[in-house]
């Protein structure tokens, strides 16, 4: 009964973002609390289960908050103007060698293993170029989202630590028969990036010559370097750009180097970005109300999504779920139970967080298939092939809650654009590996 209850408390979730009928904080919020009573639980243990939630995001809220603050001052001060311009002149305004390039960018970002610190370096800097340039941003999204769940399959990632502590094995040794994977899964969407590109330019082509392109678009883009001139020439600071790229190449490389807390360094870069480049407390204060809504919206909808998670793991619907999964299926497929699993490894994600994917799921099916004669790192492979490019499509993420909030995007938009191809592009991954001997059965 848990379990079918958490399935359809997620079903409903995901039903309703995708269906775009609800705002996000309405629907994390309002249907896993009616979950958890129909469950047997009471006001005390849901609030108890809430403030595990936001303890468990809090520090992703206080980082979002001061991200958006500093990266709109970077911004206004115009310190991204001679990136972009630099990348279409490489490009010479080429849609598919931008999204090209889009894949290589997020690879390179996402070497210090966390997918926010990604989105938070490829969003602002490349998001512009492609509003500029007419192209869909959640193309941006899924380009980013696929390149950064690849590298994402490195020892300091999250996805091969939790299977090296369930397997008891050095993450490291689990790691290395990985990276022919992921030199492969890059060189591969990159390939990806070339044909959906290629489709780009076609859709941007077709609008322009019948004149029914997407007004919003149109506005983000061209009329972009209107409102740069019209509102903004007061906000730029090119006499501050090397002070502003020293600040902006320093917070991130102190982002990357990991050993401080991400919130405080853009609360500090925050603070000293905003006085240097705006000088009177009027000019400041507006820049702080021109980019607190947008940082203020997604700190909310972060929070929420931190009550969904801690409502549905401390019910322990997640490990029920996992735990059922495993039961209800027939006899004859379980010796077969990782590959299946591994090909159906980003629906998955739809049903379940990370941790419960690793920590309740994949011990079960260890145990279970290991039992017929497959090795224990092979059965992880398995799980973690499949599942890891379903990491940045999934409500579970609240580094993708971060993404959306940065490009302005919605997660029931971003779900239906994204999900086909990634899941295709999952399963072309996985039986390369398979066929790589990576993956027995």
């Amino acid at each position: 009964m848990l379990s079918i209850i958490g399935i359809l408390t997620i079903f409903i979730i995901v039903a309703l973002l995708i269906s775009g009928r609800i705002t996000p904080i309405v629907g994390l919020v309002i249907v896993p609390i009616f979950g958890a009573f129909f469950a047997g639980f009471n006001f005390k243990e849901v609030g108890e289960f809430f403030n595990s939630g936001i303890e468990s995001v809090i520090s992703v809220v206080i980082m979002f908050i001061f991200a958006i603050l500093f990266f709109g001052v970077m911004q206004d001060a115009g310190v991204f103007n001679p990136l972009i311009n630099t990348m279409i002149k490489i490009s010479r305004g080429n849609v598919i060698a931008v999204a090209m390039a889009t894949v290589v960018i997020a690879a390179v970002a996402q070497l210090d293993g966390s997918g926010a610190s990604t989105f938070l370096i490829t969003i602002p800097a490349l998001l512009p170029l492609y509003k500029r340039l007419k192209m869909n941003p959640y193309l941006l999204l899924l380009l980013v989202g696929t390149s950064a769940s690849i590298v994402n399959m490195v020892p300091w990632g999250g996805p091969l630590g939790r299977a090296a502590a369930v397997l008891g094995v050095d993450v490291t040794e689990l790691w290395r028969p990985l990276i022919k994977i992921q030199v492969i899964g890059l060189l591969l969407l990159i390939a990806v990036a070339f044909i959906l590109g290629l489709r780009e330019k076609r859709v941007i082509a077709k609008k322009v010559a019948s004149g029914d392109f997407d007004d919003k678009l149109d506005e983000l883009g061209e009329v972009e370097e209107q409102n740069v001139e019209s509102e903004g020439t007061s906000l730029l600071r090119p006499n501050m750009l090397w002070i502003n790229v020293i600040i902006a190449v320093t917070v991130i490389g102190l982002l990357v180097w990991g050993k401080v807390p991400a919130g405080f360094i853009f609360m500090v870069g925050f603070s000293i970005a905003l006085p240097l480049n705006y000088r009177s407390v009027n000019e400041q204060m507006d820049r702080i109300k021109a980019h607190a809504p947008n940082a203020l919206l997604m700190a909310a909808i972060i929070l929420a999504a931190g009550s969904f998670l801690g409502i549905l793991n401390g019910t322990n619907m997640l490990d029920s779920i996992a735990t059922d999964l495993v039961k209800v299926l027939p006899a004859i497929i379980v010796p077969y139970l990782h590959i299946i699993i591994g090909l159906f490894g980003v629906p998955f994600d739809l049903l379940l967080s990370t941790d419960a994917y690793y920590f309740a799921l994949l011990p079960i099916v260890e145990q279970v298939v290991s039992g017929f004669g497959v090795p224990s790192v092979s059965i992880a492979y398995a799980l973690i092939v499949g599942n890891i490019i379903g990491t940045f499509v999934s409500p579970f993420s609240p580094a993708l809650w971060l993404a959306l909030g940065l490009a302005g995007l919605e997660m029931g938009k971003h779900i239906r654009y994204s999900f086909v191809i990634m899941w295709g592009f999952s399963i072309v991954l996985f039986l390369i590996t398979m066929a790589m001997g990576v993956i027995t059965f």
